[in-house]
């Protein structure tokens, strides 16, 4: 099967990429990527690209997958209307060229508690982003939607502090479906899916994701 990638160089995406070189499911994994990752491996194939035209490589969007794990804070993105576009517009823009390039299954890492209902930006953002997506009609549709990452080396301070306390309220026996996840574990359960789900749409929630 032949892999796709937007998103490889944040936390999640990183350990994804490991995960799809090291599986001889895949026999080939394309990132699409603003600067080189650094990564070299005779089945990996790197694409430089300035996101604001996806146009220019639309060819070049063909495979069997796509995994989207693009995103971004508000605190790094400046301001909402430029996290909309790198949290909801580019991932569709590429969600959308693969799919008329016959590409079937898509696999999109979201989060917990999207909902077009919600009432938080970034929430709402993510539930729009999955049902646009899901209105594109893949033969393979799979949502994930985890809880707090615990991404090695973070320098984000909040998010090492809201981890020891939802780990503490964790072994408290407290919120147990709220457990922080490694991306590295969320970046297994990303490449083993296509594998597991077959046609259809499929959202794994936050607390089933440790699961399957």
């Amino acid at each position: 099967m032949k892999a796709l990638i937007i998103g490889a160089t944040g936390a999640t995406g990183k350990d994804l990429v490991k995960n799809l070189l090291q599986d001889a499911f895949y026999s080939e994994v394309v990132i699409f990527v603003r600067r080189t990752s650094g990564i070299a491996h005779p089945n990996l194939k790197e694409i430089i690209i300035d996101f604001d035209k996806p146009g220019e490589v639309a060819e070049l969007v063909n495979g069997d997958v796509l995994f989207s794990c693009l995103g971004t804070t508000l605190k790094t993105a400046g301001s909402k209307e430029k996290q909309w576009h790198i949290d909801y517009e580019i991932p569709l823009q590429f969600a959308e060229t693969a799919k008329r390039n016959g590409v079937s299954h898509m696999v999109l890492l979201s989060a917990y508690g999207a909902s077009v209902t919600s009432r938080v930006f970034y929430s709402k953002l993510k539930g729009k982003l999955e049902d646009a997506i899901s209105e594109l009609g893949f033969y393979n549709y799979i949502i994930f939607r985890p809880g707090l990452l615990l991404r090695k080396d973070t320098d984000r301070a909040g998010e090492r502090i809201s981890a020891v306390l939802i780990s503490l309220l964790n072994w408290l026996g407290i919120i147990k479906k709220f457990k922080p996840m490694p991306t590295a574990i969320l970046a297994e359960k990303l490449s083993k899916a296509p594998k597991v789900f077959s046609q259809g749409k499929h959202v794994i929630e936050l607390d089933k994701i440790f699961s399957f």
